[in-house]
């Protein structure tokens, strides 16, 4: 069912309110609710971004092992997912810390005050709340997958990334998403530097947007409609 954006704001509002007053209260001893929905709006903020644990303890005033308990929870209750870090042991320095993703993004679009008008403006959350959503429905394709498929991002402390990374078998798909209905070869730079380093280990790269042709950037790059994300074959 579509709902009109008033009553999808308030149909978020209140699913979010049921998992933190029922689900994550009871499974816990949080006595204070509002620093849950505190964090769910930092967190919403950071959705699709490296996430520091300690960072958002020190802008909440919390402990940082409150915030990591916090966080354990609301994985727990299916609101977030934590995206880990990828690295073989690469001839790079890759960070560690996990990526954050909303399971729904329409619950961190509502969190943003984020609705279809105000995502077409230029200073919108469009592209972290698209990654998102590309990283959810990648995860529970993986779900279905026969053999374990590895989801992961890739950042490198000079700034170098990649949005998703699947691996399986040793063999590697590296995904960029980009919220927009063009794709530049500087769109790439990320994958290229991945695939440099990973030489035949690496199937394809690709960046996921919202054009309508698939278009080749070169040996194993490809530029993709989203909209392959649910098409067989």
């Amino acid at each position: 069912m579509i709902r009109e954006p008033r009553r999808r704001r308030r149909f978020h509002q209140s699913y979010v309110a049921d998992l933190v007053n029922r689900d994550v209260m009871q499974q816990s001893t949080i006595e204070r609710g509002h620093q849950m929905r505190a964090l769910l709006d930092v967190l919403a903020a950071r959705s699709g971004q490296v996430l520091k644990a300690h960072a958002v303890a020190q802008e909440l005033t919390l402990a940082p092992n409150t915030v990591a308990s916090y966080l354990s929870l609301l994985e727990e209750v299916f609101l977030i997912k934590r995206i880990p870090a990828w690295s073989r042991n690469l001839k790079t320095r890759a960070t560690a810390s996990p990526k954050v993703a909303f399971v729904d993004s329409g619950v961190a679009a509502s969190l943003l005050g984020e609705d279809e008008q105000t995502l077409l403006r230029m200073d919108s959350a469009l592209s972290q709340l698209a990654e998102g959503f590309v990283a959810m429905e990648v995860a529970r394709q993986c779900c279905w997958a026969d053999d374990e498929t590895r989801l992961a991002h890739y950042r490198t402390r000079d700034q170098v990334e990649v949005d998703l990374v699947l691996e399986r078998r040793r063999k590697v798909v590296a995904i960029e998403v980009k919220a927009s209905a063009t794709v530049r070869s500087e769109d790439f730079r990320g994958l290229r530097h991945l695939a440099s380093r990973l030489g035949a280990d690496l199937v394809v790269s690709v960046v996921l947007y919202l054009g309508e042709q698939t278009l080749p950037f070169g040996d194993r790059l490809r530029a993709v409609p989203l909209g392959a994300l649910w098409e067989a074959g």
